[in-house]
C-alpha cells in the first residue's frame, strides 16, 4: 500500500476512530442491514469513549455516503467530528472492527484497501483518442479528448491513382491524428508515475498508439479487445477488462513485495529484518522502504516523543534523551512509523510466517 496519501491523516491529533465493516448491497434489504451493522459499530465505539460529534459524523459518512454495487467493504477513519478517511474496499474484512485509539488503525486499510496503482486508459480511434489518467491517490488527474483532423480521413475505394493519392493523404492523417494522443498519454503517464497504459478501441488504432508511446512509457502498455469511442454499449465491458487489469496490477505489486523480502532474507547480507526489535529499530532510523505486516496479535512496543521513534524496551528510547515514552499497540505503531517515514505497507496475509508479525525491506545497510 502507498502511504503517501495517508501522511496528512497521520499527523493529525487523535484520538482515532478507525471503522472497517461489510458494506455489500446485493439485496433488497441492505439499506437496513447497514443501518443496524452501523448501531452496533456505534456502540462499540461509544463504550469506548468516543464522543457524539465524531460519532454522528461518522454516521453520515456510513448512511450516507455513495452506495456500492455488489459485495463490498468500507473504511472510516475519523478524528474529532471530521471523517478524515472514507474508502470502498475490494473485499469485505473477515470481522468488523470498530476502534478507538491515540493512532489510526491501518492494517485493515492494508489487507483490503490497497488502491490500484496510477494508470491511463486512452480508447483510441482513427480521429483521436478519450484520455483518463488516475493517480496513485484514486483521483482522476486528467481527462480530456486529444483530437485531430478527420478531414478525408476515410480511405476510398478503387485503384485509380487519385484514388490513391487521397488513401495515402487519409493514412497520414491517421498517423498524425494518433501520434498526436500517444504524445499527450505519453506526458501525462510519466507525470503521474503510471506503471499501467490501456490502449482500447478498434485493432488499428489502439496497436498503432502503443506503438507512437516512448519506450519507457510503451514497456507498461497493454490492448484492451473491448471498447470504441461513441459507443456506450461497450463502456461496461471496457470497464470491466481496466478493473480485471488493476486488480492483477495490484497483486502482483504485492507478491512482488513479499517474493523480495524473502530473496533477501534468505541472504547473509540481504536487505531485510523481522521480528519487533529489528524492525523498529529499522524505523527509527527510517530505513524502512517496505513495511510487512502478517499478524502481531496484541504485542506492543513503546513508542517516543515522535511516532517513527519505536523500541521494543523503553529504555532504548529513554537512552536518547526522550522522555516522552508510552506504551502503543504495535499493529498501530508500526504502520503509523512507516507512514511517516514514507514506507510502503504490505499485508502478507498467509504467503509468509513473519517473526512477531512484522518484516521490513530495508533501504540501505
Amino acid at each position: 500500500m502507498d502511504t503517501a496519501r495517508l501522511r496528512e491523516l497521520v499527523t493529525a491529533d487523535g484520538p482515532f476512530a478507525s471503522v472497517y465493516f461489510e458494506d455489500t448491497h446485493d439485496t433488497e434489504d441492505a439499506s437496513k442491514r447497514l443501518e443496524l451493522k452501523w448501531r452496533e459499530l456505534r456502540e462499540q465505539l461509544s463504550g469506548q469513549g468516543a464522543d457524539t460529534s465524531m460519532l454522528d459524523a461518522l454516521e453520515a459518512s456510513v448512511l450516507e455516503g455513495e452506495v456500492p454495487v455488489g459485495v463490498s467493504g468500507r473504511a472510516l477513519i475519523a478524528v474529532g467530528d471530521a471523517v478524515m478517511l472514507d474508502q470502498h474496499l475490494s473485499e469485505p474484512p473477515a470481522a468488523s472492527v470498530a476502534r478507538l485509539s491515540e493512532r489510526p488503525y491501518l492494517v485493515p486499510l492494508a489487507e483490503h484497501g490497497e488502491l490500484p496503482p496510477p494508470h491511463v486508459v486512452a480508447v483510441v480511434d482513427s480521429v483521436g483518442a478519450d484520455i483518463t489518467a488516475v493517480d496513485e491517490r484514486g483521483n482522476i488527474v486528467d481527462a480530456r479528448t486529444v483530437e485531430g483532423n478527420e478531414h478525408h480521413i476515410h480511405k476510398p475505394r478503387g485503384g485509380a491513382w487519385a484514388h490513391r493519392n487521397i488513401q495515402q493523404h487519409a493514412e497520414e492523417l491517421v498517423k498524425q491524428n494518433i501520434e498526436l494522443a500517444a504524445d499527450h498519454v505519453g506526458s501525462v503517464a510519466r507525470r503521474i508515475g503510471a506503471s499501467l497504459v490501456v490502449s482500447a478501441g478498434a485493432p488499428e488504432p489502439r496497436k498503432a498508439l502503443i506503438e507512437a508511446l516512448p519506450e519507457t512509457v510503451r514497456e507498461h502498455a497493454t490492448e484492451v479487445g473491448s471498447g470504441g469511442r461513441h459507443q456506450g454499449s461497450s463502456e461496461q465491458e471496457l470497464n470491466t477488462e481496466v478493473n480485471e487489469l488493476l486488480t492483477e496490477a495490484t497483486r502482483q505489486r504485492r507478491e512482488n513485495g513479499v517474493e523480495r523480502f524473502t530473496a533477501a532474507l534468505a541472504k547473509p547480507t540481504g536487505l531485510a529484518v523481522q521480528g519487533l526489535e529489528a524492525v523498529t529499530t529499522a524505523l527509527r532510523e527510517a530505513n524502512v522502504e517496505t513495511l510487512l505486516v502478517g499478524d502481531p496479535g496484541d504485542a506492543e512496543v513503546s513508542v517516543g516523543s515522535e511516532p517513527y521513534l519505536l523500541a521494543v524496551q523503553e529504555e532504548a528510547l529513554r537512552t536518547l534523551g526522550d522522555e516522552n515514552v508510552r506504551r502503543a499497540r504495535a499493529d498501530e505503531a508500526l504502520p503509523v512509523a512507516a507512514t511517516m517515514t514514507d514506507a510502503d505497507v504490505i499485508h502478507v496475509g498467509d504467503r509468509v510466517d513473519l517473526t512477531e508479525g512484522f518484516g521490513a525491506i530495508l533501504r540501505h545497510d
